[in-house]
C-alpha cells in the first residue's frame, strides 16, 4: 500500500525494520549508530519540541547543517508538523543565507555549530535558533537553545496526537523549499510535494537498482542538494537500508574501507579522482602490470558489449554469457577487478552517478571493472530524477530511460520537456518565473537533449551554455570539458568562445597531483610559481590536447589559460555540488580571457592568468 505522505512512508520502515541501524557517523574516530525505532522516537521528541516552540502547519523552518543523524531528524519532525524545511547550504556566505532565510519566510533556523549560528543570529525575523553542536561557551536566550535542549522540551511535552497529526498530511502538502543555485540572478525556491517525492521514489525503486534492507549506503553528498535527499535519504529510508555519513569529501577513501557500502551515490567529479588515480597507478607500474590491467579492460568491455546486446531474458536468467568467456573474465576479475574494487571497501554492487554528465568513456571504465556506474538526470524542479539507466540495460552515454511515471518530449529547439507527479508546484512567491518555466503543464528543463533510437535521453548542455561560435558553429562545453576533466593535473576546466572564431580553455590545476610531478622535474612552487612554469604549460597544453583529439576541430580549444588561483565554493566559482559556474568564472576572468583573444589570434599558446 503506497504511503500518503513521506512521514508514514518512514513509519511503514520502522515497523518493519525497526531494531535495524538507520543511520552511522563518526565521532572521535568511532562510528556510532542509531536503530530505526531510535531515529523514529528522535523525531517524535523534536517534532513535540518544534510544537511547544509553536511551529505549526505551513511555518517555514530552515536546516543550515552539513550532513548528520540531526539533519535527517529535523527533516521529518518538521514534516510530520505539515511545516515546511528550507534546507541551506552551509557554505554559502551570511549575504545568501540571509536572502534565503527572507524569501522563504523562514521562522526558525536549525544550526549546525557557531559559524553557522553567525550567518543567522542578525536576522530579524527568526522566532527561534537551535543549535545542534553549539561551543562550550553557548548560552541558551529566550530565542536560542541546543538541540538537546529542543528534544528535552519535547520528552517533557511529548505530543500525545501526534501520529494523527502527520496521518492526515497527504501527498499534495508542500514539504520542502529548495533554492535553486542561483547561478545566474537570485536563487528561486522549488516548492516540492510529499507526493513529489514518493512518485520519484516509487518509480525508480521499480526502474533503477533494486534497494535491499541489507544494503549500507556511504553518503557523503550534503543533504540540501535534491539528489542526495532524494536518493541518499528518502530513498534509503523507504526500504530500511544504513546509511552511513562520510566525514568529508575528504575522507571519501578512508571512509570506503571503514564502511565497506554496497551501494552509493555521487556527482561525477569523484568518479573522475578514482578514475584518474587507478590510471596513474597503472602507468606509473611494471611493463607486465600494465599489460594484465589493460587486457582486463578489454575483458572488461567485451563483457560489457555482451551484456548491453544480449536479451533481458538472458540476463535474467544469467545465460548472457559464454562459458569459455567466462572463464578468462573470471581469470581478469581474480587478478584485477577485485584489486580495484578492494579500494572502494570491496563490497560495491551499484554506484548512482546524477547533478553532471558522467564522460562515456570513463563510465565504460568503470564498467568494464566490473563497477556498474547508472546515470540518470534530473533537476531541482523535478524531484530530481526524470530519467536514469535500469541496472538491467544500461547504455553508457545516455542518462538513460524516462521514469514509467513520467513523460519526457523534445521541443523544436531541443530542449527536454517534463511532466509528471514529480514536477514542482512553482517557485515560491514567484508566479513570473513558474510561468516562464512552463509551456502549459510541460516543464522546461533548459537542457538541450535527444531521445536515440531505443527511447535512451542524452543531454547535450544547458540550453544557456551552447556557444555559438562567430563562424556559425555550435559548440557544446560540457562534454569537452568531461574529458579535460580526466587527466590527473586538471581539477577543473572551462571552455570559453561564443561570439568568438575559437574556443580556449581555463584550467584550474590539481595540486595533489601536480606537485609530485613537478617535483620529480625539479619544480619547486605554490600553486602561482607552478601555474607561470614553461614546462608546467607545456604539460597543460599537451594534456588538453590529447584528451581533446577526437572533438572536431572547432570544438577543440586554441589556447590554454591556467588559472593561477583556487575555485572554490565560497568564492563563487564552484556550486554546492562541485559544478563550475560558468558565469562567474567568466565575469572573474573577463579581462584576462579578452587579452588571450587578442594575442596570438592564429596559434596555439599557454598563458596564465595576472
Amino acid at each position: 500500500m503506497k504511503a500518503n505522505n513521506l512521514v508514514e512512508m518512514l513509519r511503514n520502515t520502522v515497523r518493519r525494520y525497526g531494531k535495524k541501524d538507520a543511520l552511522m557517523w563518526k565521532v572521535d574516530g568511532t562510528y556510532q549508530r542509531m536503530t530505526y525505532q531510535q531515529f523514529w522516537d528522535r523525531i517524535h521528541y523534536t517534532a513535540s519540541g518544534l510544537s511547544k516552540l509553536g511551529v505549526k502547519d505551513d511555518d517555514k523552518v530552515a536546516i543550515l547543517s552539513n550532513s548528520n543523524p540531526m539533519w535527517g531528524i529535523t527533516d521529518f519532525a518538521v514534516a510530520s508538523l505539515g511545516a515546511v524545511s528550507v534546507p541551506i547550504y552551509p557554505t554559502l556566505p551570511k549575504d545568501q543565507v540571509q536572502f534565503i532565510l527572507n524569501n522563504a519566510d523562514v521562522s526558525v533556523v536549525v544550526v549546525e555549530n557557531q559559524e553557522q549560528l553567525e550567518k543567522v543570529i542578525a536576522y530579524e525575523h527568526l522566532a527561534y535558533v537551535i543549535v545542534m553542536h553549539p561551543e562550550p561557551s553557548f548560552q541558551s536566550t529566550d530565542k536560542q537553545m541546543t538541540f538537546a535542549e529542543l528534544e528535552a522540551k519535547g520528552k517533557e511535552f511529548i505530543l500525545l496526537d501526534w501520529e494523527d497529526r502527520w496521518s492526515i498530511i497527504d501527498r499534495e502538502k508542500l514539504v520542502t523549499i529548495i533554492h535553486t543555485s542561483g547561478t545566474t540572478g537570485n536563487p528561486k525556491g522549488v516548492m516540492l510535494t510529499h507526493g513529489n517525492f514518493l512518485a520519484n521514489i516509487e518509480a525508480i525503486q521499480f526502474w533503477l537498482i533494486e534497494l535491499l534492507p541489507d544494503d549500507l549506503a556511504l553518503s557523503y553528498l550534503p543533504l540540501s542538494h535534491v539528489f542526495e535527499r532524494l536518493a541518499g535519504h528518502y530513498m534509503q529510508f523507504s526500504v530500511g537500508t544504513t546509511v552511513a555519513y562520510a566525514q568529508s569529501i575528504d575522507t571519501i577513501q578512508e571512509n570506503l574501507q571503514e564502511v565497506r557500502p554496497t551501494i552509493m551515490t555521487s556527482v561525477p567529479r569523484l568518479f573522475e579522482k578514482v578514475y584518474t588515480k587507478v590510471r596513474d597507478e597503472i602507468d606509473n607500474g611494471s611493463s607486465m602490470k600494465q599489460k594484465i590491467f589493460n587486457w582486463a579492460v578489454e575483458v572488461g568491455m567485451e563483457r560489457y558489449d555482451m551484456y548491453h546486446q544480449s536479451p533481458v531474458h538472458k540476463l535474467v536468467l544469467q545465460d548472457a554469457m559464454p562459458k569459455d568467456f567466462m572463464k578468462k573474465w573470471k581469470r581478469a576479475d581474480r587478478l584485477v577487478y577485485q584489486k580495484v574494487k578492494q579500494k572502494l571497501g570491496g563490497r560495491l554492487r551499484g554506484l548512482v552517478s546524477g547533478g553532471g554528465t558522467l564522460n562515456q568513456e570513463l563510465a565504460k571504465f568503470f564498467w568494464a571493472l566490473d563497477i556498474p556506474i547508472l546515470e540518470g538526470y534530473g533537476l531541482t524542479e523535478t524531484s530530481p530524477v526524470v530519467t536514469t539507466n535500469p541496472m538491467v540495460r544500461a547504455k553508457v552515454g545516455t542518462v538513460g530511460k524516462v521514469l514509467p511515471n513520467l513523460e519526457v518530449r523534445i521541443a523544436d529547439d531541443g530542449e527536454v520537456l517534463v511532466r509528471g507527479p514529480s514536477v514542482m508546484k512553482g517557485y515560491y512567491k514567484n508566479p513570473e518565473a513558474t510561468a516562464e518555466t512552463f509551456d502549459g503543464d510541460w516543464f522546461k528543463t533548459g537542457d538541450i537533449g535527444m531521445l536515440d533510437e531505443e527511447n535512451y535521453l542524452k543531454i547535450i548542455d544547458r540550453k544557456k551554455r551552447i556557444l555559438v561560435l562567430s563562424t556559425g558553429k555550435n559548440v557544446a562545453p560540457q562534454p569537452i570539458e568531461s574529458v579535460i576533466n580526466e587527466s590527473s593535473f586538471v581539477d577543473h576546466s572551462i571552455i570559453i568562445g561564443d561570439q568568438r572564431k575559437y574556443v580556449i580553455c581555463l584550467v584550474n590545476v590539481d595540486m595533489e597531483n601536480l606537485q609530485p610531478w613537478a617535483a620529480k622535474h625539479g619544480i619547486i612552487g605554490n600553486r602561482e610559481e607552478l601555474a607561470n612554469h614553461p614546462m608546467i604549460q607545456e604539460l597543460l597544453n599537451k594534456e588538453v590536447k590529447r584528451l581533446t583529439k577526437s572533438f572536431a576541430s572547432f570544438e577543440q580549444p586554441k589556447k590554454v589559460v591556467i588559472v593561477k588561483d583556487e575555485w572554490t565554493i565560497d568564492r563563487g566559482d564552484l556550486s554546492p555540488k562541485l559544478s563550475i559556474r560558468p558565469k562567474m568564472i567568466e565575469d572573474r576572468y573577463r579581462n584576462v580571457i579578452e587579452q588571450v583573444y587578442e594575442e596570438l589570434p592564429k596559434q596555439e599558446a599557454v598563458a596564465t592568468t595576472e
